[in-house]
């Protein structure tokens, strides 16, 4: 998730994602670079407009609630490489949630 975070922020401000500038963000903020990570992501992100992506993104859970068709016109211009991202993205985030179940770290465990 850091990788893609790193390639937000320079996004946001106005460097290009490469695979310089993805390392000396995640070394910056203490992560250990795998090299083989950060080439993909560059690879994955480069014919891909990021403010679309975003912006689109946050348009599908909005429309999905309220259960109309602007939902499915937003996932539909969606590329393949955002949504290989988007499931390994997810994957990350369920061995995350797992780990923290199994050593019982969770928000639940503070709050009852």
């Amino acid at each position: 998730m850091e990788y893609v975070y790193a390639a937000l922020i320079l996004n946001e401000s106005g460097e290009e994602i490469n695979e310089d500038n993805v390392t000396a963000v995640l070394e910056a903020a203490g992560v250990d670079v795998e090299e083989s990570r950060v080439k993909a992501l560059v690879a994955a992100l480069e014919d891909v407009d990021i403010e679309e992506a975003v912006e689109s993104a946050a348009a599908v859970p909005a429309a999905g609630a309220s259960g109309g068709s602007a939902g499915g016109a937003a996932e539909e211009s969606e590329d393949e490489e955002s949504e290989d991202e988007e499931a390994a993205e997810a994957e990350e985030e369920d061995e995350g949630e797992e780990d923290e179940e199994a050593s019982g770290e969770g928000l639940g465990d503070l709050f009852g």
